[in-house]
């Protein structure tokens, strides 16, 4: 179970201890600033670090330039997600890709 676009809309610092979750996705909103806002990037950094104390892996969504991908894991990001490393495709074509 995964805690999707955390930091944003209704996601909340009680979720985490209250949820029965594994992962914790950042939101594609704070990606986006990662690289030009220092604010922006201490609090990524912090929820890195905090989802990590409670045994959670970290996905960033939205990744899409490589020094965001950099930056991400220099600060411990388990996993990344965004169209640097790949755009959606159908199932078939994944298929065909990963199984050639």
């Amino acid at each position: 179970i995964a805690i999707d676009d955390f930091g944003t809309g209704y996601s909340s610092l009680s979720y985490l201890s209250r949820l029965p979750a594994d992962a914790l996705k950042i939101d594609q909103s704070f990606v986006d600033r990662l690289a030009t806002d220092t604010s922006t990037l201490a609090l990524v950094k912090n929820i890195i670090e905090l989802a990590h104390s409670l045994g959670l892996t970290v996905v960033a969504e939205g990744v899409e330039q490589e020094e965001q991908a950099r930056l991400l894991r220099l600060m411990g990001c388990d996993e990344l997600q965004g169209f640097l490393l790949g755009r959606p495709v159908p199932v078939d074509d994944f298929e065909r890709s990963v199984l050639a």
